[in-house]
């Protein structure tokens, strides 16, 4: 498929998740930019009456209450959860205002971790956010960071949040959704083969087919988190296979360029603006959920067999291929699982708590019963319910 193929693809896009970064949406003077928001909100707007369907996942919420409060939001956790319940209001009134004027209603969101982790949960946010898409609303998504206890969680063994930036939760938004596209606004042009800012010879990259180990080893000298963001091109590139293996393509550009998002799909712009993600691949939406929504409660280490047997014959974890277990896991949790050299390569829903688990593990099936007293599967974790990454 040849560039203006792509573009058509990417101009074609109906349902549309747009992801705006903390630094896009604030001036020289680290204030927020009315003008640049609101230029948004026009092309947006624009979008919206030719038929698409936009999703705004926006950050600037703790950027705002802490000049607002006149405080450094690093200062404490309680300190950024209370600039953030100062600035959501005023950022989402400036969403409303603006989409208002073009007669078009929003409607707010506000997201912790545990709304992805909970399968119900997850499915209930998926109802709701579809039931406001076809009432004709915008969706305007930020993560919830006054409730949020993702920093407070981290302390356990083994535990990984779901996302713990707005990168990954657009991402995660746009899968759930089966979105056609999502476009990442920041202050960079889009993904280099090493850090523009440090390296004039850099070049941009237009299109991505996959995201490979390649493109991860850009990230070790691209850019990092400025001042007032969470994310970076790593969080960035982690997003961009959340959203490719989920069917969707993505696109990484500069949200500083005047009407970006006009251009972004205007059919006569002959610049290649940003940089282009493909889909790859379209995981069944209980395999996005397993592989990338929800919190992870602990880690299994399997032997060099067993990772074979997953991986090339796509087959059950067996309690005869662990080797370690690692954290606190109920059944039906969501675990990691690494190979000998400590490489996560899939993730799966478990069948029995880790306390059972580490009785029965490099035990043959046969064998569960007469350990544990009960038996539920032969399988600490079925196929069906492993998500290779």
């Amino acid at each position: 498929m040849d560039y203006a193929e792509i573009r058509k693809k990417i101009i074609e896009s109906k349902r549309i998740v747009f992801k705006f970064g903390t630094n896009v949406l604030r001036n020289d003077f680290k204030e927020i930019s009315l003008s640049r928001i609101y230029t948004f909100i026009e092309d947006i707007a624009q979008l919206k009456k030719q038929g698409k369907e936009p999703i705004i996942v926006t950050s600037g919420a703790v950027g705002l209450g802490s000049k607002r409060l006149g405080v450094d939001s690093s200062e404490s956790m309680s300190i950024k959860q209370a600039c953030a319940a100062v600035g959501q209001s005023r950022l989402m009134s400036i969403y409303e205002d603006g989409f208002d004027k073009y007669g078009i209603i929003t409607s707010q969101i506000l997201l912790t971790e545990d709304d992805f982790s909970h399968r119900k949960k997850y499915l209930s946010l998926h109802d709701a956010m579809n039931t406001l898409i076809e009432l004709g609303t915008i969706p305007v998504i930020n993560q919830n960071d006054t409730v949020s206890t993702a920093e407070l969680d981290a302390y356990k063994e083994a535990f990984q949040v779901s996302f713990s930036d707005n990168d990954k939760l657009s991402a995660l938004v746009a899968s759930e959704l089966d979105a056609d596209l999502l476009v990442v606004l920041s202050d960079i042009d889009g993904l280099f083969d090493d850090n523009p800012k440090l390296n004039p010879q850099a070049k941009k990259i237009d299109v991505v087919d996959q995201v490979t180990e390649e493109f991860d080893n850009y990230t070790k000298n691209a850019l990092s988190p400025d001042a007032g963001g969470r994310g970076g091109m790593k969080t960035k590139l982690e997003a961009m296979k959340v959203v490719t293996r989920s069917g969707g393509a993505a696109v990484i550009a500069n949200g500083k360029i005047p009407h970006i998002i006009q251009r972004l799909f205007d059919e006569k712009e002959t610049e290649h603006l940003g940089t282009i993600f493909l889909p790859t691949e379209n995981l069944t939406n209980k395999k996005r959920w397993i592989a990338y929504a929800t919190n992870i409660q602990a880690q299994i280490t399997v032997n060099d067999g067993a990772k074979k047997a997953l991986t090339q014959k796509f087959t059950s974890l067996l309690p005869i291929g662990v080797l370690k277990i690692e954290g606190d896991c109920q059944k039906g949790d969501i675990v990691s699982i690494l190979d000998t050299e400590g490489n996560e390569f899939a993730r799966g829903m478990i069948n029995y708590n880790c306390s059972d688990c580490k009785k029965i593990l490099g035990k043959h099936s046969d064998d569960i019963l007469e350990i544990l007293g009960y038996k539920n599967y032969d399988a600490i974790i079925t196929r069906d319910n492993i998500a290779l990454l």
